[in-house]
């Protein structure tokens, strides 16, 4: 009689598919657990775990369309985790779970993306003791609809009633009229609705850490402010931003949270030196106290203002942090650079997702577009980078392209057996960019819709006067006896 062991020797191994490496896929980022908080109405029948993996597929669908995506999305969930396991039969289904409950199931989401991302990339985390985040904003296109012109659109002034012909008609009408003034602020509105995007990026690992969504004249000065008060970050976050994220107030904002900034300024920030407040005095100590701040009494900002040349001319940075053992010169000059990833980003949401320009034509569905396409690609990078990580490579070297181009050609064939050579993460840990060297110039010798923004310069730095270094003074005092 042959044993057992004898009997399945001569067996060959099943094949693993498609299928199988996209369950154990979703199954790492994805679990019931996350969503225990998630409030369902009494009369759902489905559970939010598979909401979510439909909204997955649905984008990363390859379908122009959305209603051909989502009817895509549940062709793929069907054949991966079986009929019973589709949340809803339809893209009006889809879309108005959605709607109802992303408020719920995105925080969640994006805090178990948010520990995964620090897990699988823990070396690249930090620069010294500090996670960077970088925060920048971009517009976003949706489709000319009324209803979305009204929701993302500025408001436009309403103008005083035309006065009558017969007024008009007298012995002032032939009077020359005044010539009008130009504008004397600078107000550029979109074209077509528009959706604000601010994003923050994690510099170190290179995917997005959070976003925020709003009209298209949104301040993202604003939102950052508001993430700050509503999100929980990690001890020792060190926020890095370019010009236009400057002001006593945001940076108040984001001390009094507990957290430190690296932000660019140039002459659109007034500096002072020599306030003889009780910090030691050095060549790089400024302080940021501007008129309106003083007369309401409040603390002036001690801070360290670096400088670094790129390939334009000099860059001025302000960070709170004053020792420079804490944050040195070169990891400030590191985190500074790596910023110019979330310009990437954007790109890569555009252009290689192509999210240019949303789908949909309304701005309830146009916001969950734009939000589960961000945690979709966030996925997609978290998975890409977990796999390279424990290859060796860095995480700058992922080609986001070449992610999609995968994830999307085993979707279009899920039960296709592989070999072991063509596993999902060994495929992933090949999705790099090219490594040859570059001799000649990216850009075209004449490209007419560049646009040449002006360098912002140094910033205004004065020497502090009397009565500064008087009212610094007793607005110190104060402090210590309160």
């Amino acid at each position: 009689m042959r044993s057992a062991r004898q009997h399945g020797k001569g067996r060959k191994p099943q094949r693993q598919t498609n299928g199988d490496d996209l369950r154990r896929a979703i199954n790492w980022i994805l679990g019931d657990d996350i969503f225990t908080n998630v409030r369902l109405h009494g009369n759902v029948k489905w559970k939010p775990l598979a909401l979510v993996r439909l909204a997955m597929f649905w984008v990363w669908s390859s379908q122009p369309g959305l209603v051909e995506a989502a009817k895509d999305a549940i062709a793929t969930v069907a054949k991966l985790f079986g009929s019973n396991a589709v949340a809803v039969r339809s893209y009006q289904a889809l879309t108005t779970a959605l709607v109802r409950y992303t408020p719920q199931l995105f925080p969640a989401l994006l805090a178990r993306i948010q520990s995964l991302m620090l897990k699988s990339g823990q070396a690249a985390s930090r620069v010294g003791k500090w996670l960077p985040i970088a925060a920048d904003g971009s517009r976003v296109t949706v489709p000319r609809t009324q209803q979305n012109e009204e929701r993302f659109n500025k408001p436009r002034k309403s103008r005083g009633k035309k006065k009558s012909r017969t007024k008009r008609r007298g012995r002032h009408a032939r009077q020359k009229r005044k010539k009008r003034h130009t504008k004397s602020h600078y107000d550029p509105q979109a074209v077509g609705p528009q959706m604000w995007l601010t994003l923050l990026w994690h510099i170190g690992l290179r995917l997005p850490w959070y976003w925020m969504l709003g009209p298209s004249y949104s301040s993202e000065r604003t939102h950052v402010e508001m993430i700050l008060k509503d999100l929980r970050f990690p001890l020792f976050t060190l926020f890095c931003a370019d010009a236009g994220f400057v002001g006593y107030g945001f940076w108040r904002s984001i001390l009094d949270q507990g957290h430190s900034f690296l932000i660019r300024v140039g002459g659109n920030v007034r500096l002072l030196k020599g306030l003889g407040l009780e910090v030691r005095q050095r060549g790089d100590i400024v302080y940021c106290w501007p008129d309106t701040a003083m007369r309401k009494k409040q603390p002036p900002l001690v801070l360290r203002l670096l400088r670094f040349h790129d390939g334009r001319g000099e860059v001025f940075l302000v960070t709170n942090i004053l020792d420079e053992a804490e944050l040195t010169s070169e990891q400030a000059s590191s985190i500074y650079r790596g910023r110019w990833g979330v310009e990437l980003q954007f790109r890569s949401l555009k252009q290689t997702y192509g999210r240019s320009k949303l789908r949909a034509r309304t701005p309830e569905i146009a916001e969950i577009e734009l939000h589960w396409s961000l945690l979709g690609l966030t996925m997609l990078q978290l998975l890409a980078m977990k796999e390279q990580t424990q290859a060796g490579e860095p995480a700058a070297k992922t080609s986001i392209a070449a992610v999609l181009r995968i994830i999307r050609s085993m979707i279009a064939d899920p039960s296709e057996p592989r070999l072991a050579s063509a596993s999902l993460p060994s495929r992933m840990r090949s999705a790099t960019t090219d490594s040859y060297q570059r001799h000649a110039k990216k850009k075209s010798r004449n490209y007419p819709r560049r646009k040449e923004e002006p360098c912002t310069g140094p910033p205004i730095i004065l020497s502090a006067t009397t009565e500064q270094r008087d009212r610094a003074r007793e607005v110190l005092s104060r402090q210590r006896a309160a």
